[in-house]
């Protein structure tokens, strides 16, 4: 019997298995072109633009280096590359996650580790880093609620738990377009493998 086709051809010109992905299939300009056109929330959100993964991203990233001010920078760019492999299987909200079950888990978690062996990443980030990034991502997932999403502040507080205001002081959402946030995306990758070296 047939196998079903598991790789996706990118705009690279790369052919990524999305079964079995290896690093020398992926490259930043596909990421960051995909998430950029990927939108949380279901493109349930206000404003003119989606709120892409890509924006979420760059956020999360900030986040990070409030809430970890002395990590590493490679940390941060772990931050930034956190929903990355969202590129090419999309974004789905935590309760359809938990209805698809650990097969997609799965297929993240394969992405995750391909993408950040390419960019000089352990395959697996320590624990101690993903729960500060996890906590990044909560507070940002609590400001798209409240800010963009139509949550009361007091249904985001159960959801996504109360955050410390100080950590998002002088942060904003931002609705760009695709091409915009594409390139503040590629450019902030750049700049963190560039303080890398």
């Amino acid at each position: 019997m047939k196998q079903p086709r598991a790789w996706q051809r990118m705009l690279s010109g790369r052919r990524l298995d999305l079964l079995d992905p290896t690093p020398v299939d992926i490259e930043i300009e596909d990421i960051a072109h995909g998430l950029a056109f990927v939108a949380r929330w279901n493109g349930q959100t206000r404003g003119d633009y989606a709120y892409s993964v890509a924006e979420h991203s760059l956020l999360v990233e900030d986040l990070f280096g409030r809430i970890a001010p002395e990590a590493p920078l490679k940390w941060r760019l772990a931050a930034l590359l956190h929903d990355a492999p969202e590129y090419v299987i999309g974004d789905m909200i935590s309760p359809v996650k938990a209805a698809v079950g650990p097969g997609y888990g799965e297929l993240d978690a394969r992405l995750a580790a391909a993408i950040h062996i390419r960019f000089g990443l352990p395959a697996t980030i320590p624990v101690k880093v993903k729960r500060q990034i996890k906590k990044a991502d909560c507070i940002s997932a609590w400001m798209e609620a409240v800010r963009i999403a139509g949550f009361a502040e007091r249904e985001a507080d159960r959801f996504f738990g109360k955050p410390d205001r100080g950590l998002t002081e002088g942060l904003d959402i931002h609705l760009r377009p695709p091409k915009e946030v594409r390139a503040a995306y590629t450019a902030r990758h750049a700049a963190l493998l560039a303080e890398l070296r």
